[in-house]
């Protein structure tokens, strides 16, 4: 029996609109914790990180509110951290995806101690690549995998123990299809592995979850990163930057449903649940279907 705790990060510190704070509460009461139990699984939820407010301060420097980012994004490092090291399978509540910053590099560390292979699979509309010398916004939703290579403010990098959590070989990226002018020269000099919408219709969503998992082996640790807004805004509504064209349901459940035949989810980031934009908690409640299906729901038993 896998033991599963439940970590709410309640900030939208690093996103353009308010709203997506209150994502943890909206998946608590979506059902997830009831929802993971129904499947042999053992729940702890750590209840909601503390941090500073959101400031909606303008951008310095390129950036906005980075010693905010920092402050929620090492409650986020620390409480990953401690639950790898009890062996628990961490899942971070956002809360907005800056947070992957604070996740990641903590299973990037675990990872780098334990003599793993680490592989992110980063589910978005968005690649996430952008620093703060490119950034249109100053959103900081929009740099964390650029930070976890190595690459922005000093505050953000490092945090696993060397520059970078990430090398280009360890993550893909899947459902993207909407990619800032100066980021896309970003994803070509980086290397990066990106699944875009075109890629999926051309072969389907089986056989590019093929491509992203065919390496994959009893020494890797499988990362979810789980941005809501990968979905189409007509699945899922409540996302602050949503984005028309994505995977469909059936396409996100089997999807979801390869990466649980691996075996080898170890962690998850579920991110940029906006309630304000949504309608009836229609997005966390997609949110739970699909996290149970990586956690090994299926119609039959496989």
């Amino acid at each position: 029996m896998k033991t599963v705790s439940l970590i709410g990060a309640p900030t939208d510190v690093g996103a353009s609109v308010r709203g997506a704070g209150m994502g943890p509460d909206a998946l608590r009461v979506a059902g997830i914790g009831d929802a993971l139990r129904g499947h042999r699984i053992e729940i702890i939820d750590r209840g909601n990180l503390s941090g500073p407010p959101n400031p909606w301060s303008s951008p310095q420097s390129g950036i906005r509110h980075l010693p905010e980012v920092v402050a929620w994004n090492r409650a986020v490092f620390d409480a990953v951290s401690t639950d790898l090291a009890m062996g628990h399978v961490p899942v971070l509540m956002g809360g907005d995806h800056c947070l992957a910053i604070g996740s990641i590099s903590a299973v990037a560390r675990q990872c780098r101690q334990q003599h793993k292979n680490l592989r992110v699979v980063w589910l978005d509309a968005h690649t996430d690549v952008n620093t703060e010398s490119i950034s249109p916004s100053g959103n900081i939703h929009g740099m964390p995998v650029a930070a976890l290579l190595g690459h922005g403010p000093a505050d953000l990098v490092g945090w696993s123990g060397e520059r970078a959590a990430l090398t280009p070989d360890n993550i893909d990226f899947i459902g993207i299809r909407s990619v800032d002018a100066e980021e896309k020269q970003a994803i070509r000099q980086l290397g990066l592995q990106v699944f875009d919408m075109r890629h999926i219709d051309e072969h389907g969503m089986r056989y590019t979850m093929t491509e992203v998992l065919q390496d994959v082996d009893e020494d890797t640790h499988l990362h979810v990163s789980f941005d809501l807004d990968c979905l189409d805004p007509m699945e899922a509504p409540g996302v602050g930057t949503g984005v028309r064209g994505g995977p469909t349901y059936r396409e996100m459940q089997l999807c979801m449903e390869m990466i649980a035949d691996t075996g080898r989810l170890g962690s998850l980031d579920v991110v940029e649940i906006n309630p304000a934009l949504d309608v009836r908690n229609r997005t966390a409640e997609l949110a739970v279907e699909f996290i149970q299906s990586l956690f090994g729901a299926s119609t039959l038993a496989r």
